[in-house]
């Protein structure tokens, strides 16, 4: 399907209305590095070039949408099962930021190709319950990898091991769509000359000769080690919280993208893995709520390309999708509806005459919501002034 919306995009604003306006099966790769319900305020220091970006990794139920939890119910049961146990396992923060990252899950599957791979970001502060929510969204048998990005790091814990490492989750719909020389790593001296003489490969006594190393290089193990952090004195550092380095986005790119594949990175911040695609002649869009974001990508990219590049689009309403075909006046679905729900308002529960009876959007149109008939239900008219602008979720949650 094709995008409904130009490479060089970002959109300044909460990723959610965003998400629901992309077309369905429009993105190749999509790699995130939300929040990680860490506890913590993040904010880039007075004098960097990110200074005023900063953001609230702390979770209660009054940070989200509550009624996002009871649309995951009937969307995704499994999700459902994840957020329940979070919360009776790990309390309420965790159930709030797992709603958060649920629903937002739950869009980027629909996005992604079926030819896609995803690439999520965390720690193991969530890592697990955003394993069994990546399972729920894109299926336990696309699980590909848990990747450890190890890296060295000054402070050590008295009572604790040191904490070293994040936890990238590798998922992907086509397991072709993986190419391991970009991130290929000198075999070690050892097996160097472990391979450098005949070494008796005799099995079922054939005689099959010596063995050889690949020239490009060690296939690619599942711990990355030869990348570390973005030093504080580095001129790559730009003094965004939780920057992550290029040469990190560059390889995951590389390795599970083709030139002109469309890249989303819905927590863009400092637009490090725009950079990255960019250079590595990839489409690209993607979704921050802060405005710094555009302004550090035309800044990093103008570097790359020179002046005269055009600017990064900053649209100021999330997309229409544009994948659902010309689809009739939702009125004209009364009928049909009325006879599903046998006259019966999904609201209260009470049979109605059909005069009475108006065609509602679960999802309001101003919130992402569209005319299509899976979206669509039947209020008697009392209801649906109650009802207004929320979603269903929302309207039964506080009745």
């Amino acid at each position: 399907m094709t995008s409904n919306f130009k490479s060089g995009t970002v959109w300044v604003s909460d990723n959610l209305p965003v998400l629901r306006g992309m077309n369905s099966n429009s993105v190749d790769l999509v790699y995130l590095d939300p929040p990680f319900n860490s506890n913590r305020n993040y904010e880039a220091p007075i004098g960097s070039k990110a200074a005023g970006a900063s953001f609230k990794d702390m979770w209660t139920l009054d940070d989200i949408d509550v009624h996002e939890h009871g649309e995951l119910a009937d969307r995704n049961p499994g999700a459902y099962s994840v957020i329940e146990s979070a919360k009776q396992v790990h309390g309420k923060s965790m159930m709030s930021y797992c709603i958060f990252m649920a629903v937002r899950l739950l869009e980027l599957e629909r996005v992604l190709r079926n030819t896609g791979s995803i690439y999520l970001h965390c720690d193991p502060t969530a890592s697990h319950y955003l394993k069994l929510l990546m399972d729920s969204f894109f299926g336990k048998g696309n699980f590909r990898n848990e990747l450890i990005w190890y890296y060295r790091g000054a402070g050590t814990p008295k009572l604790d091991f040191a904490r070293r490492h994040d936890v990238i989750l590798r998922y992907a719909y086509n397991e072709r769509m993986f190419n391991p020389d970009p991130a290929r790593q000198p075999y070690a001296e050892e097996t160097k000359k472990r391979f450098n003489h005949y070494i008796g490969n005799v099995r079922g006594g054939q005689d099959f000769g010596q063995q050889s190393l690949n020239p490009k290089g060690k296939h690619p193990d599942d711990v990355i080690t030869d990348i570390q952090p973005i030093a504080p004195s580095a001129k790559e550092r730009l003094g965004y919280p939780t920057q992550k380095p290029l040469t990190l986005l560059e390889r995951i790119i590389e390795v599970s993208s083709n030139e002109g594949d469309m890249i989303l990175d819905p927590f863009c911040g400092c637009a490090t893995s725009l950079v990255a695609a960019d250079r590595l002649q990839r489409q690209w869009a993607g979704i921050d709520l802060s405005p710094l974001a555009v302004n550090l990508v035309n800044e990093r990219i103008i570097k790359d390309r020179g002046p005269l590049w055009g600017k990064v689009i900053v649209p100021d309403q999330p997309p229409t999708r544009t994948d659902l075909g010309k689809m009739p006046n939702y009125r004209t679905h009364r009928h049909r509806l009325y006879g599903e729900q046998e006259g019966i308002c999904i609201g209260c529960n009470t049979h109605f005459p059909f005069r009475v009876m108006d065609v509602d959007h679960i999802l309001p149109r101003s919130r992402g919501g569209t005319d299509h008939m899976d979206n669509l239900q039947l209020l008697c008219s009392g209801c649906n002034r109650s009802k207004g602008n929320k979603t269903m979720a929302e309207w039964r949650a506080m009745q």
